[in-house]
């Protein structure tokens, strides 16, 4: 992270000479910024570190707003380069004096910036939020808190809102230098009891900071947007806003959003509250495991223990009324089949779905890109490999994609209901299930890879970071299959395979 901050302290210069000399060697007629772009070879960005824009992930940098960026610049082919500011305030100052293409703030259009910068929308909307802290008493409209300071970080979606409502005696104050996270750590420690940040921040942190609960919304949803200096021509603006246009037409946009943000809504307070003890309390006795045995793998420990803890919240004596055991809850059939002998010792039990899950994942087509691929993995872990090919199939012959996660998931659960499944290989399944499976997973991997360091694989002889793609297992011995290739009777019914055309 560092790197990506130091690496363009004196760009803005480069920059400005770039199109100084640009300008002299063309005569009266300057490029257009597009132009200047492409000629360059470099799109300059700057953003500031945020969950919902830009962070570094087990895999480097990643965010919403950064993928579309990356995209962009892909598409023009020349490099991303991207400076990290403090805050937004230094993102607006360094884009009104031109030093920069693209300002990736996470501000809605507002009058103001209309004004002062070019703008074009990314295809996510957020409200502005009043949250409290839980041992306070609710406010239910502005009204409500005359006399009680708001709080507020500076150059945000807020304060125009609440200049525009001029309620007599309502208050905010403003903190420079404090985001989103810093600002509700405090709500909830209960040093600041109200304050007003964008929903989707709060929808990506709220987990972290259990005591703190939402009250209202000010205003209506606005579409967050990417800000352009107004000293550019137009030309680069519009060639972002026809590009993301393009990417809502072919559906990667929905794919994206889909990614950061379309399994955040499945903590309530008590399980949130409940998962950061059991993180604080459990997790301790295992992690040592999970982490030597995803590595065993080619896993990410934290996707380990989060499947661990949706399976039984990390207690190794789990029994469920159907009979599966153990901390991964293991059926006996899977267990016989990788060689688990006692799903009640944590141990075996972890090491069991470590192996267990590497299998169902080879059994995803390669073709699906990741996450997609592990999201697939992790439905098939649940539901089995054959059901989870039938919602491919149905995804597919109502014209949408079978090899993404975002369009699957609406067909598994017509699983449930005759019309769909009676035209189905594997018929009945409870198809609800495993989208919600799927969705806590990815929340409990959230939160724990935003507590903990990642112990990731090594590098593989190309250089890249090696997580779930990875050399497959071992072959399956030849006494397990059948003269067609397929999986025979020895096979977990959740192992089996079908054809992998779809």
């Amino acid at each position: 992270m560092s790197r990506l901050k130091t690496a363009f302290p004196n760009a803005h210069k480069h920059m400005l000479l770039f199109l100084g000399a640009a300008f002299v060697l063309g005569g009266c007629s300057r490029p257009s910024t597009l132009q200047e772009v492409r000629a360059e070879g470099v799109l300059h960005v700057i953003t500031r570190e945020a969950p919902s824009i830009y962070y570094e992930g087990l895999d480097g940098v990643t965010g919403y707003d950064y993928e579309l960026a990356k995209r962009f610049a892909d598409s023009m082919g020349v490099e991303l380069r991207v400076r990290v500011a403090s805050d937004n305030t230094e993102i607006l100052s360094v884009l009104s004096k031109n030093y920069a293409h693209i300002g990736l703030a996470g501000l809605s259009r507002q009058p103001e910036l209309a004004s002062q910068y070019r703008i074009v929308p990314t295809g996510i909307s957020a409200q502005s939020v009043v949250v409290y802290n839980r041992d306070v008493t609710r406010p239910d409209s502005l009204d409500d808190l005359t006399g009680k300071p708001l709080h507020l970080v500076s150059d945000s979606n807020h304060e125009h809102l609440l200049e525009e409502a001029q309620i007599p005696g309502v208050q905010w104050q403003v903190h420079t230098g404090l985001d989103a996270p810093g600002l509700l750590a405090r709500v909830n420690s209960g040093e600041l009891p109200y304050a007003v940040v964008s929903s989707n921040e709060l929808d990506l942190s709220q987990v972290f900071f259990p005591q703190v609960k939402q009250a209202f919304f000010l205003g209506e949803p606005e579409e967050l947007v990417w800000l352009f200096p107004l000293e550019q021509d137009d030309s680069l603006a519009k060639a972002a806003a026809d590009f993301l246009l393009q990417l809502q037409a072919d559906g990667t946009q929905a794919q994206l959003a889909e990614r950061f943000y379309g399994h955040l809504d499945q903590l309530s307070y008590v399980g949130a509250k409940t998962f950061m003890h059991h993180v604080r309390n459990r997790l301790p006795k295992y992690q040592a495991l999970f982490q030597d045995y995803a590595s065993a793998f080619n896993m990410d420990w934290r996707l380990l223990a989060a499947i661990g803890y949706q399976e039984s919240h990390w207690r190794p004596h789990a029994v469920s009324p159907t009979g599966v055991r153990g901390l991964m809850m293991l059926t006996r059939n899977t267990a016989n089949y990788i060689g688990v002998s006692n799903r009640m010792d944590a141990e075996e039990s972890i090491q069991g779905g470590a192996k267990y899950f590497r299998l169902v994942h080879e059994r995803i087509p390669d073709h699906i890109p990741e996450p997609d691929r592990t999201w697939f993995a992790l439905a098939s872990y649940n539901v089995g490999f054959g059901h989870l090919e039938d919602a491919r199939r149905l995804t597919e012959n109502d014209g949408k994609n079978p090899d993404r996660w975002v369009d699957v998931k609406e067909y598994l659960p017509l699983l449930t209901q005759k019309e769909w499944y009676s035209k189905t290989r594997f018929g009945y399944a409870r198809g609800h299930e495993p989208v919600l499976y799927v969705q806590n997973i990815r929340r409990y991997y959230d939160v724990l890879a935003r507590l903990t360091e990642p112990t990731a694989p090594e590098p593989d002889e190309s250089g890249n970071q090696v997580n779930l793609e990875q050399p497959e297992l071992q072959e399956t011995p030849p006494e397990t299959q059948d003269n067609d290739g397929k999986m025979s009777a020895s096979l977990p019914p959740e192992l089996r395979l079908i054809p992998p055309t779809l």
